[in-house]
């Protein structure tokens, strides 16, 4: 590219991050192969965007890995930094992570938000903050931010942070905290990596955390045997689901169950990315065997739980987003039993999927210049 396309290039990047107004397009048709329509809409493009949340008001609050938070107000398209946003440790898959609201922010403004930090010497781990929001007036910001969960130990290398968070129906924050490429400490009672966090919202440990005897990290622990988790949901029964990537192949759906282990990296459905095999789930019963798994890979991100009303025959179905695979998967749960019955082929990377407040599928995609995209019906949907 000639320097002058750069240059041409980097405006247009930068005239879409401040003018959202404008990066509003016509929508595009998307046909699942199962027969379902959808209508795509954009609302513009961002800067490695990564997960996403709706404010009570329908303003959406966007995290970009780079370390920005922005404030996007849908009605007019505009923009806004959110001041008080910690430094992160930007690069390979660390940066600025998930946010999420309390389940009382109408009345509390707790914010929640994940991000990789680096210690003097450069090793790194994830963190949850949680913080007050205030939409201030044209200068939104983030205030008395409190770290109240830290990876331990921090290690070398920017991969596996995973993540994820999420408020049970009865108030407890779940973490979903990846292995760091590791893959022992899954497996570990002195590491907490690898595993999915419980904790109370001000990050204090619940007494009736399962692991009660393992020693005092362990305490928080809800789950073990895990890689790297980049979506978790409660579903409507107040189950907990998470999904991972698996090594080469292998990615898992699980029902995750207080107190189990998921056998990462003892068992797995993938092999290691060097061709060596892995043991697969069924030579070890002891381990939890994954409800839904891929292969060849999806490489899953993001995650919901349908419970809206604008796709009444979807309701309880997860979708999740594929980044490898570039798309959007549909699974039918019933009971205990998952199955994808469905996948639309997006043509781009999907890292955040989110409901809408009128049932609306939102996704963003992933990298520089992903879209934010709103996802309605468009004529008949399959069930």
């Amino acid at each position: 590219m000639q320097p002058r396309h750069i240059t041409m290039y980097l405006a247009l990047m930068l005239f879409l991050h401040i003018s959202g107004s404008h990066a509003k397009a016509a929508g595009d048709t998307i046909v699942g192969n199962s027969g379902s329509r959808l209508m795509a809409e954009s609302f513009g493009a961002f800067n490695e965007p990564w997960a996403m949340t709706f404010l009570p008001n329908e303003d959406l609050l966007v995290t970009e890995k780079t370390g920005t938070l922005l404030l996007v107000r849908l009605q007019d398209g505009s923009r806004l930094p959110v001041r008080g946003v910690p430094k992160v440790a930007y690069g390979g898959q660390g940066g600025l992570g998930d946010i999420i609201l309390h389940p009382e922010f109408k009345n509390n403004r707790w914010v929640y938000l994940s991000y990789a930090e680096q210690d003097w010497i450069g090793r790194r781990g994830a963190v949850v903050a949680r913080a007050l929001f205030n939409p201030g007036s044209g200068s939104p910001k983030l205030e008395n931010l409190t770290i109240i969960w830290r990876q331990q130990p921090k290690v070398s290398g920017n991969g596996h942070y995973s993540h994820r968070l999420a408020f049970s129906p009865d108030g407890y924050l779940f973490i979903t905290s990846g292995e760091r490429q590791k893959q022992e400490p899954a497996q570990s009672w002195t590491q907490n990596l690898g595993k999915v966090i419980r904790l109370k919202d001000d990050g204090t440990v619940p007494a009736d955390n399962p692991f009660q005897d393992k020693g005092e990290l362990a305490k928080t622990f809800w789950s073990l045997g895990h890689r790297n988790m980049l979506g978790i949901a409660f579903d409507s029964r107040g189950r907990l689901w998470t999904h991972e990537m698996g090594p080469r192949h292998g990615d898992e759906l699980n029902l995750t169950l207080g107190g189990d282990n998921y056998g990462w990296p003892i068992v797995s459905w993938g092999d290691q990315y060097s061709g060596v095999p892995i043991p697969d789930h069924d030579t070890r019963p002891e381990f939890n065997t994954p409800e839904l798994y891929w292969v060849p890979t999806v490489a899953p991100s993001g995650m919901i739980i349908y419970s809206g009303t604008l796709f009444p025959n979807w309701q309880g179905n997860i979708f999740l987003g594929g980044l490898k695979s570039k798309s959007l998967v549909r699974i039918r749960v019933t009971g205990d039993q998952a199955e994808e019955v469905e996948r639309f082929a997006m043509g781009k990377r999907i890292r955040e999927v989110e409901q809408g407040p009128d049932g609306a599928i939102w996704v963003l995609e992933d990298r520089q210049g992903g879209r934010l995209l709103r996802l309605t019906p468009l004529g008949k949907t399959e069930n």
